[in-house]
């Protein structure tokens, strides 16, 4: 094994060196702080590779991104969502009959408990679904306890799966004052969440396949990441050996920020301030190039991807076409469209390879498809949920693994006397 060597102090300390499957080089400093006192200062963890995992590989330098080893436009061109999911969180693609019967459990634990309806009953029409989505996840911890076993851990699983649309579902029917609608077991698992969200009772509702299809993809893309900030925040929580429900529930919460999750819906309200400003896209661009200006292009540039961002590309043809497909004329769109053309062309732009990611094109897709933008970071989030399982679930079955506990660098006060208060001045 090679290593790295260390002087600190005039002491000489050896690291070890472990490299990935892929050829990424990590130093191991896991005895640093035994051996010699010190710690490594990393805020945001940027530099720091907090586990090894077998999920997700990601190359920012070179745009790629992949599930398992399968290429992300292999899997968003061929695959269904649920195919995806068993993906994920059994490691291999399913055969014939495997995905049946994992579909078939997944439409069979689709329906919450009827007395969970009351919990809806009880949020405010003005509560976010992000709210309601991961107050109801923690919640299904109560009807469904802690798995002690592997069998009842899988069907915690398979729970899980199954209900979150529909809790997501209903948390959009509670915000505008609709019934809510059952789940369907005829249709599919994106036919199913569609359904729910836009069916209204005694009269018929079919789901156009546009819409399925758009879904699907979105889903797909949006399947795992790595290790971003929510699906750390799960491997965080899980470290504790807290139950699946209330990790996941703890990532949603992370999903939630505007700089991760929501994310696609500040790319909304930009191009909404830019339509109401009469479209004038050339000044927010100068605006983004000022220094001194506050103004940021959002869903440009990311913290990974240092090329374009592959799922972008996807999401630029597929924007194109849901659009067309559904005759919707979106004026979002055009200035979306003069965003990019300028973004990949101004130098300003192209030398701090800030180019448009997954977030710019996704808000206008589902924003297309009929979805307010109060609910774009639960589409995220419904995406992000097998990644965020498996990832729990490779956590859990690490035999190495430990409680995470960062360290800090301590800028406080020193040691002082403490005063009686009626002693300080």
């Amino acid at each position: 094994m090679s290593s790295a060597k260390l002087n600190l102090d005039g002491s000489e300390y050896e690291l070890p060196v472990t490299v990935g499957s892929e050829g990424e080089v990590g130093l191991d400093i896991s005895r640093l702080r035994k051996q010699s006192g010190a710690i490594t200062f990393d805020p945001g963890y940027g530099n720091t590779g907090s586990c090894s995992s077998s999920i997700t590989f990601i190359d920012g330098e070179k745009g790629i991104l992949r599930y398992r080893g399968y290429p992300i436009e292999q899997l968003a061109e061929s695959c269904r969502f649920t195919e995806v999911i068993y993906l994920l969180v059994n490691g291999e693609l399913p055969t014939q009959a495997q995905y049946q019967e994992f579909r078939e459990s997944l439409t069979r634990h689709s329906l919450i408990h009827e007395d969970m309806k009351k919990f809806f009953e009880g949020y405010a029409i003005t509560a976010h679904p992000m709210a309601i989505l991961s107050s109801m996840v923690s919640v299904l911890s109560s009807y469904y306890p802690e798995a002690r076993d592997e069998e009842a851990r899988e069907l915690n699983i398979i729970r899980l799966l199954a209900k979150a649309k529909t809790i997501a579902a209903f948390s959009y029917k509670k915000s505008i004052g609709q019934p809510f609608i059952y789940p369907n077991n005829s249709l599919s698992y994106c036919e199913n969440f569609l359904n729910m969200m836009f069916a209204v009772p005694a009269e018929p509702f079919d789901v156009p396949q546009v819409l399925t299809d758009a879904l699907n993809l979105l889903l797909v893309l949006h399947a795992d990441h790595e290790q971003n900030c929510s699906t750390s925040t799960v491997r965080m929580v899980g470290s504790s050996q807290a139950n699946i429900f209330a990790s996941i529930s703890a990532g949603i919460n992370a999903l939630w920020g505007p700089l991760h999750g929501g994310a696609n819906q500040k790319v909304i309200e930009m191009l909404q301030r830019i339509r109401s400003d009469g479209s004038n896209y050339k000044k927010y661009v100068d605006m983004a190039k000022d220094k001194d200006d506050e103004f940021r292009l959002m869903g440009f540039g990311h913290r990974v991807y240092k090329n374009f961002d592959p799922r972008a590309r996807l999401l630029k043809k597929s924007a194109d076409e849901v659009l067309e497909k559904l005759g919707v004329d979106d004026p979002l769109l055009e200035i979306a469209k003069n965003l990019e053309e300028v973004a990949l062309e101004d130098g300003y732009f192209v030398e701090r390879k800030l180019y448009p990611n997954v977030d710019f094109y996704s808000g206008i897709i589902y924003r297309a498809m009929g979805i307010p933008t109060n609910m774009f970071t639960v589409m995220f989030a419904l995406g992000r949920l097998p990644g965020w399982i498996a990832h729990w679930m490779e956590m859990r079955n690490d035999p190495h693994g430990r409680i995470h506990r960062p360290r800090q660098i301590y800028t406080g006060q020193t040691e002082r006397k403490f005063v009686p208060i009626e002693d300080r001045d």
